[in-house]
């Protein structure tokens, strides 16, 4: 078993896109409280390796341990339980739009087993405060502005208290006030909550503003450019 503070753990590792080898010889690892990025431009493999840290794209190599989950030796049905642990925040929010903000939350505590209403309630409570929206809990998701949305993305990214928060281009379709809103919620729970946080994104202005650890994709090759 892994030491439980080495969230993502990558040695040699190569990650591919259906039959297409996209990243080569990665090495990557992640400790919980740390901040990082991953950087490149589009199509040089930042989304494939957001893929493969969930079990949805193939890897192989030395190791590839996510969680304490071997992903060289993943079986299908172990993929729902680490995914449950790994809050994923998507560029384009993917909210259910047919039921109120409330309700998109509720959905995902029942799905990853959570039983007691009152439990429920009251971690929906948590979340939407921690991003400034409680007062929207029952606002449909088209009610909202784009960054309002991304919030509630957040918030769902929350709800089972993850080591680990994957944000994939989370203010690309945002303006700056509002990217700086999404930057600071993200910030806040690096600091407060001690989730790990990766960001996936080609701002280069964010590296500046929010410094953590930057890695670069290009070539077919994924490298830390400082620490």
């Amino acid at each position: 078993m892994k030491d439980t503070t080495t969230l993502v753990c990558f040695k040699n590792a190569q990650i591919s896109n259906g039959d297409s080898l996209v990243i080569s010889d990665f090495d990557f690892s992640i400790s919980e409280g740390e901040f990082v990025y991953l950087t490149g431009r589009v199509g040089t493999g930042k989304t494939s390796i957001v893929r493969s840290i969930i079990g949805e794209n193939p890897i192989t190599g030395d190791e590839a341990t996510v969680m304490n989950y071997n992903l060289l030796k993943l079986k299908n049905r172990q993929i729902p339980y680490l995914r449950r642990e790994i809050g994923v925040v998507f560029q384009d929010f993917q909210l259910l739009f047919d039921r109120t903000i409330e309700d998109n939350l509720r959905f995902v505590l029942e799905a990853t087993g959570w039983k007691s209403k009152s439990a429920i309630n009251k971690r929906i409570n948590e979340v939407l405060e921690m991003v400034g929206l409680k007062s929207k809990a029952h606002k449909m998701p088209h009610h909202l502005s784009g960054g309002e949305q991304q919030r509630i993305a957040i918030a769902r990214a929350l709800l089972n208290e993850p080591s680990l928060i994957i944000a994939d281009e989370p203010t690309g379709n945002l303006d700056n006030e509002t990217t700086n809103t999404i930057m600071d919620i993200l910030v806040k729970i690096n600091k407060e909550q001690g989730a790990a946080i990766i960001i996936v994104t080609h701002n280069q202005q964010l590296l500046e503003q929010y410094p953590g650890r930057v890695f670069v994709c290009k070539e077919n090759e994924c490298k830390e450019i400082r620490a």
